[in-house]
């Protein structure tokens, strides 16, 4: 999750999609982050064995990360990626010390011997320092150390768009993920430490400290990847699902716990709804779990962090200050809590389809918008999660294309969020058939199950299971800043009609009033058509509400 600052107060350049919205001068850094380089080409993740001691007495980390990866081609030099100020103590492979160079917040291995194609090998890293501390988290991410309202520490990591690399080292790029990881924490007593997958060991070591190791058996995107420590309580339940019995735990702060019993109970309702709409929760083998943490909340893989305290709505306030808030503007929202339902359905937007580069996070993003309207929905029914969406339309700036620069980390405007989530109900009017559409948004789960994507794969898949070639509507959402607008007049019984502001070959059809109250359908070309309309005077005529266009009376009667 990251909302921006205004919500709250493929991995190389694509010249066909590329877009001009960021001005900001991109830098040799940018580049390493952001890009597939030859020095990350090469090699493929295939484990991630991290151990790390947290010291939140002077607010440091010390530990290694043992990177397994298959060869895919010849290379010699490897890239791995942990940001200043962290430092390296060394490399080790098969026991031997390793040389680098830095540069910048990269680090440049050099192996000495052949790395033959298909062969696994492992590079060990050891490193230690104070990690960046997030200065409003999750937003401006990094490494939190706060206190609970008790006094007692309370320490998390939250850093999508930061990086993992601001904590631990790693191949920092969502373009490659390792087919399973280890996540062994060291705390100090009495401190819980709950992370991504199953607790399969609790050591209590002799200095006063406990590691918990904690292994996720699937794909992770690595700023999934996270610390949650602190005076835990601890319930579970088991939810029968789609593909059987799902072990759901909860950690709330101990002082919390009859309060998350109740609140937290929406967890089982989100995820009846979601599989229904989207299909099996993607990680059956590690569960799922709800973890109370110091900031709002992020969608950390099996370990969904939750800090909306405890009431519906979302938490848009500051302590002494606290306040929730409905985006829709017309009381869906105030019905569930945001922060269960919103990361939440990251487990199939984000985390099980995880987009390559983040210039398309538009897919973590405007699904999971997408998803709060389609709890509304589950609740409520249809119109209710009509109302929450097209309410929601109220956050959207068109201040900037939602996909971002490619091969450079950075993404696009913050209507990735609504404006991404509208243009997904737009496109569900379009499909007409809402056993299709459901068909569509689980055979995405089902189709690239465990897998890194680009927006264009997704886009293609919509079009080709939906039936509607859907290509000039995502180059009109996502690349421009532009509403399709629909001119229109109306004189002696006939309607004229066009779209502009929009793309060339834009032709979407919508809904309209042409008699009576009902909607018939209408389909718009840059051109003028015309259709025979009987109302009894031109402001009885409406364009459907669940369409995100404008409409425009140029002239008539």
């Amino acid at each position: 999750m990251r909302r921006l600052s205004w919500i709250i107060g493929c991995v190389t350049v694509i010249a066909s999609r590329a877009t001009a919205q960021d001005t900001r001068p991109f830098t040799h850094a940018d580049t390493l982050r952001g890009s597939i380089g030859p020095a990350r080409a090469w090699w493929d993740v295939t484990f991630y064995d991290l151990h790390v001691r947290v010291n939140p007495a002077d607010s440091s980390i010390r530990g290694w990360n043992g990177i397994t990866y298959q060869v895919l081609a010849p290379g010699n030099e490897m890239q791995i990626d942990l940001q200043v100020p962290m430092e390296v103590d060394s490399m080790l492979q098969g026991g031997k010390p390793l040389t680098w160079r830095r540069d910048g917040n990269a680090f440049f291995v050099a192996l000495p011997s052949p790395q033959r194609t298909g062969t696994r090998r492992t590079v060990s890293v050891y490193y230690h320092g104070h990690p960046i501390a997030a200065r409003r988290p999750p937003w401006d991410g990094g490494f939190i150390w706060q206190h609970d309202s008790l006094g007692r520490l309370w320490v998390a990591t939250a850093n999508q768009g930061a990086g993992a690399s601001i904590w631990w080292p790693t191949k920092d790029t969502q373009a490659d993920e390792p087919d399973s990881q280890r996540i062994a924490i060291t705390m100090p007593d009495p401190m819980v430490d709950v992370s991504n997958g199953r607790l399969r060991k609790t050591t209590h070591n002799t200095d006063g400290t406990t590691t918990f190791e904690w292994f996720v058996t699937a794909p992770i995107n690595n700023y999934d990847v996270a610390v949650n420590a602190g005076t835990y309580a601890h319930f579970s339940d088991v939810y029968d699902g789609e593909a059987g019995k799902l072990t759901m735990d909860f950690w709330p702060l101990a002082y919390h716990l009859d309060t998350a019993k109740v609140q937290w109970q929406q967890a089982k309702s989100m995820m009846r709804c979601f599989e229904h709409w989207f299909g099996p929760y993607p990680w059956y083998a590690d569960g799922y779990k709800l973890v109370e943490a110091p900031h709002l909340g992020m969608e950390h893989q099996t370990a969904v962090a939750y800090g909306n305290h405890f009431r519906n709505g979302y938490y848009a306030g500051a302590r002494g200050q606290e306040r929730w808030i409905d985006f829709s503007g017309m009381g869906e929202g105030y019905k569930w809590d945001f922060i269960i339902v919103h990361e939440s359905a990251h487990e199939w937007f984000g985390n099980n389809i995880t987009t390559k580069d983040i210039a398309d996070s538009w897919v973590h993003e405007g699904f999971a918008n997408y998803a709060e309207g389609i709890y509304s929905e589950c609740q409520d029914g249809k119109e209710a999660g009509a109302r929450y969406i097209i309410g929601s339309r109220r956050q959207i700036r068109n201040d900037a294309p939602i996909i971002g620069p490619y091969g450079v980390n950075r993404d696009g405007s913050g209507d990735m969020y609504y404006k991404g989530g509208s243009m997904l109900h737009t496109m569900r009017q379009v499909v007409d058939n809402d056993e299709k559409w459901r068909g569509v948004l689980r055979g995405l789960n089902q189709t690239f199950w465990h897998q890194t994507v680009t927006g264009r794969q997704v886009e293609d898949y919509i079009n080709q299971q939906s039936g509607v070639n859907f290509d000039k509507v995502f180059e009109q959402y996502l690349t421009t800043t532009r509403i399709p607008t629909l001119e229109y007049r109306i004189s002696a019984g006939t309607l004229s009609f066009r779209w502009v502001d929009v793309v060339p070959g834009f032709a979407m059809p919508v809904k309209v009033t042409l008699k009576g109250s009902g909607l018939s359908w209408i389909r718009p070309t840059e051109s003028w058509n015309t259709t025979d309309i009987a109302l009894p005077d031109a402001a009885a005529f409406k364009v459907d509400d669940n369409f995100l266009v404008k409409s425009s009376n140029v002239g008539g009667s």
